[in-house]
């Protein structure tokens, strides 16, 4: 079958590329397409390197619990 990417295919998609979306929408694709690419490196790094211990703790102390009630009891 031979190799996929040619050169001569590339040129194809190029052209096809160009005659599809037009010169000025090509940059903006372009540039989507390289922000999406860093993205996902950068989202496959993280998963793979693991991440340092914590060992700063949370200062912050939980609220008050809500006062009692001090109407008298319903009997009835």
């Amino acid at each position: 079958m031979g190799d996929l990417l040619q050169p001569w295919h590339l040129i194809l998609i190029a052209i096809v590329a160009f005659l599809l979306f037009g010169a000025k929408r090509l940059p903006e694709l372009g540039k989507g397409l390289g922000e999406g690419l860093k993205g996902f490196r950068e989202g496959i790094k993280g998963v793979t390197d693991p991440a340092p211990p914590t060992t700063q703790q949370s200062t912050q102390t939980p609220p008050p619990p809500p006062p009692a009630s001090t109407d008298p009891p319903k009997q009835g």
